[in-house]
């Protein structure tokens, strides 16, 4: 920034040495062309647009329209130098006449940001600078400047009135054309606009309209063969106007910052009022900015997303499709965001004391979007745990009885039969008591196998760290765990954790194609922390399974929190958060 300062004081004492040479010059000149016009209006051209550039350029430097702003001053000082009576002198002001116009073609078309917004433009800018860089020079060199009681031409090649004709015919229709196209874009622009934009536009294009109307003008009583006299009044109106452009494009600046001002402090007195809901700071925002597009959208930090005060996901894209996203902290911390119109970007000032201003009221709204958020998700949880406690229990009823069931009916059957036949046929029966045996034990442990599915007995009976032991010790994939837990948890909070364990290590053996994993659990004073990553191919997506989801419903169930980061080629990692006392 010190290095920028610098260059633009650099710039600012060029500039006065700039301006102050065609004045000088036009003292001194006698018979200089256009003496008393560029005497007057030369070094104020020069120096408004120099000094408006320069505080523009300091003010954004990352924008673009400063620098061509001084660019108009510097390049009509230039042209100035027509009024001296020294033919090299003289000669270089009529080379660079054009040059100005062209830059202010280019400053209009990129106004505010300083960048040219698409192909089209790009290529008007182009044609005009061909002109005024290309054209106007070649047609110089052939203008015997000396007929018309001007100094001599140092740089004439040859005396040619029919090229000088067409070349200056052939521009003038060019210049004509690209300032309908000029007119054509700006209108669209204005059409478009918010309130604050055209607030901006206004004067800068009155004053650079003003310029480029009287240049069409002036070109079509040129080639309309329209009285000398007029075509004389019709430039000398048009320098006028070159001198007017700065001043209003300082008028836009003050009257912009004064409505910021004015803005931003009626935001600050409606913000002490109470707002019954988000569209309501919404509606406040959006009038305060003069933008009524504006959006809402609140920080979840747990979450880590935006969403509306709906609590509706948001996403947010910081550049595109004419929007921009100014984000909002409040004590280093974000709290919310504000998607607006990328105009607004242009005035940073305001941007920044409207944010300030709304930060509190923003993170009080947030706080109301995060529990209707949470709301929604616990609404849609309590419907997936209870569809998945229903097909639990369907299941839990069909093992019963298709095959529980069966089994200890046949074996009552055959219990039965053994009464019968222990007098007649002892060999039978014990052969039948044999099978009862043996169905019994099948029966066992089919119930044994059922009540591990509800909940393992080695987490009953050993507790959280010896059941995480287990699970990994049956992974195919090789897990290492890290355990902190000294004490025993509730079984609710254990529970949880286990089946998260045993879920996540379930994925990895099915589709992480990893190597090695690693569990992590850590005991707080109040949580439960827990940690399953892998070094597989990454690219975990809940949506297309339910067992994530089921994970996650079981942790939000006790309050607490489930995060899913896998990025395609980095592994996986699952994070969750327990409370528990």
């Amino acid at each position: 920034m010190d290095s920028l300062k610098r260059a633009l004081w650099g710039l600012a004492i060029l500039g006065l040495v700039a301006g102050a040479v065609p004045l000088g010059l036009a003292m001194v000149s006698e018979h200089g062309h256009q003496r008393q016009l560029i005497a007057i209006v030369g070094p104020v051209t020069g120096w408004a647009f120099v000094g408006t550039g320069l505080y523009v350029w300091w003010r954004r430097p990352d924008s673009n329209f400063g620098a061509l702003m001084t660019a108009v001053g510097f390049t009509s000082c230039l042209g100035a130098l027509r009024v001296a009576t020294e033919p090299m002198v003289f000669i270089t002001g009529l080379v660079f006449i054009a040059l100005p116009y062209a830059v202010l073609f280019h400053m209009l078309l990129a106004f505010p940001t300083g960048n040219v917004r698409n192909p089209f433009e790009w290529a008007l800018v182009a044609v005009s600078y061909a002109s005024a860089i290309v054209a106007h020079p070649a047609q110089v060199l052939f203008q015997d400047t000396s007929r018309a009681g001007l100094p001599e031409n140092p740089l004439l090649i040859v005396s040619g009135p029919e090229v000088v004709a067409i070349i200056s015919r052939l521009r003038l229709g060019i210049g004509v054309l690209l300032i309908f196209a000029l007119a054509s874009v700006l209108i669209g622009r204005w059409r478009e606009a918010g309130p604050a934009y055209r607030r901006r536009l206004l004067p800068v294009v009155m004053s650079g309209g003003a310029v480029f109307g009287l240049f069409g003008v002036w070109s079509l009583a040129v080639l309309l063969g329209g009285s000398p006299d007029l075509q004389e009044w019709l430039e000398q109106a048009r320098v006028v106007a070159l001198a007017t452009v700065p001043f209003g494009l300082l008028a836009g600046l003050l009257h912009s910052r004064i409505a910021s001002a004015t803005a931003v402090s009626d935001l600050i007195t409606r913000f002490g009022d109470p707002i019954p809901n988000g569209h309501g700071l919404r509606d406040a925002l959006a009038e305060g900015l003069e933008d009524p597009s504006l959006e809402l959208a609140y920080w979840l930090p747990g979450e880590r997303r935006y969403v509306d005060i709906d609590g509706q996901p948001v996403t947010i894209q910081e550049e595109g499709a004419g929007r921009k996203a100014t984000f909002v902290e409040r004590d280093g911390r974000p709290v919310g965001a504000f998607i607006h119109d990328s105009t607004l970007a242009q005035e940073p000032e305001r941007l920044r004391a409207t944010a300030a201003a709304a930060a509190l009221t923003l993170d009080n709204e947030r706080l109301q979007a995060e529990l209707r958020a949470r709301l929604d998700e616990l609404s849609a949880s309590r419907a997936r745990i209870l569809r998945a406690a229903h097909d639990e229990r369907k299941r839990i009823e069909r093992n019963l009885h298709d095959g529980t069931q069966q089994r200890l009916t046949s074996v009552a059957m055959e219990l039965g039969m053994v009464k019968s036949r222990l007098e007649l046929d002892p060999l039978a029966a014990d052969k039948a008591l044999s099978q009862a045996r043996t169905g019994l034990s099948v029966a066992l442990a089919e119930l044994r196998d059922l009540s591990q599915g509800i909940h393992p007995g080695i987490l009953t009976e050993r507790g959280l760290g010896a059941a995480v032991e287990d699970l990994a010790y049956a992974s195919p994939v090789p897990v290492r765990v890290t355990t902190r837990v000294h004490s025993r948890l509730d079984e609710p909070v254990e529970a949880a954790a286990y089946y998260v364990v045993a879920e996540a290590l379930a994925n990895v053996t099915k589709h992480a194609r990893a190597s090695t994993a690693a569990v992590v659990l850590e005991h707080e004073p109040r949580q439960l922390r827990l940690a399953i990553t892998d070094d597989g191919v990454g690219g975990a997506d809940p949506s297309r399974g339910s067992g994530l989801n089921g994970l996650a419903d079981r942790v939000q169930a006790l309050g607490g929190s489930l995060e899913l980061r896998s990025e395609v080629g980095s592994g996986t990692r699952v994070s969750v958060v327990i409370p528990c006392g």
